[in-house]
């Protein structure tokens, strides 16, 4: 599981349409989306240099992805719901 890629489209596979819709239309959500991708990047790094998992960078980097996650995707339900 090392580098494991979390890109959203893989994520949330089922929310694809409103993932490219809400980067070209959304610029809050395509600024959160840029900060998650570069965050899952650097955490990926991290992992295939086998960072201890102890590092509390690495750590609060994981978090904050955690974090993006879970508002990128109340965003797209909240989109999904309303364009349905």
């Amino acid at each position: 599981m090392l580098g494991e890629n979390h890109l959203l489209t893989q994520e949330f596979p089922e929310y694809l349409a409103a993932i490219i819709e809400l980067k070209s239309t959304n610029n809050t959500f395509c600024l959160m989306a840029k900060r998650y991708h570069q965050l899952d990047h650097q955490i990926r790094g991290f992992e295939q240099n086998e960072v201890p998992i102890s590092d509390e960078h690495f750590i609060e980097l994981k978090a904050e992805r955690a974090v993006l996650k879970d508002q990128l995707y109340q965003l797209l339900v909240s989109h999904s719901k309303q364009s349905g």
